[in-house]
């Protein structure tokens, strides 16, 4: 593992462009691809009835992302999911409680989505230091984005949810946003956790 900066999958094969103008286009497509990946992700939504939380797939692809791209372009990829959803595009999961297009950000799952920049940002940093190159390391990476994604949605359900009912607490608000999602998403991020560095090994075959 790097204990400086290094390159990310993305830059990797943007680096393999035979132009300027070839490396920034693969590093645009592959944010955009994020991006709308973000959004399929949203659709794959399960509702549970002890929640206003759904279980999605979005958290894993939010952090699959940073690893890819890296902190820029991948906190790049969730700024401009938000951006759609607050133009009012149906990008964020269906519900028929949660409130549509911009006001899901004021609501239960508001904070979640606010943090997926600054997951994927973190993720991405450790990226950039050679965490994605070795399962256990982007484990490790992943994990932390988890954790930015857990401590900002379940502070803002907590404390801030624009619900129009009082707060419910911190208490409350891990019972319903982060304990029934703990093992599901260390089951995803597991799996998810050995796309980039078996990518890596294919890439260095491949010289």
């Amino acid at each position: 593992m790097a204990a400086s900066s290094s390159t990310t999958l993305v830059h990797a094969l943007a680096a393999r462009g035979a132009s300027a103008e070839t490396a920034r286009g693969i590093r645009i497509a592959s944010l955009l691809f994020v991006t709308v990946l973000t959004i399929v992700a949203a659709q794959v939504s399960v509702p549970l009835p002890f929640t206003a939380v759904p279980l999605t797939l979005q958290p894993m692809v939010v952090l699959l992302g940073g690893l890819a791209l890296g902190s820029r372009l991948g906190s790049a990829s969730q700024i401009l999911y938000l951006a759609a959803g607050i133009a009012g595009l149906p990008v964020f999961a269906a519900s028929a409680v949660l409130p549509p297009g911009p006001l899901r950000l004021l609501g239960p799952t508001g904070g979640y989505l606010m943090a997926y920049p600054l997951a994927a940002f973190v993720t991405g940093y450790l990226a950039e230091r050679g965490f994605d190159r070795k399962y256990v390391t982007s484990v490790l990476a992943m994990l932390a984005g988890l954790l930015v994604i857990y401590s900002v949605g379940v502070t803002w359900l907590g404390l801030f949810a624009g619900t129009g009912e009082p707060a419910p607490g911190l208490s409350a608000a891990f019972s319903a946003g982060v304990y029934p999602f703990i093992a599901p998403d260390l089951i995803k991020l597991a799996i998810a956790a050995g796309f980039v560095p078996a990518l890596w090994r294919l890439l260095g075959r491949s010289h």
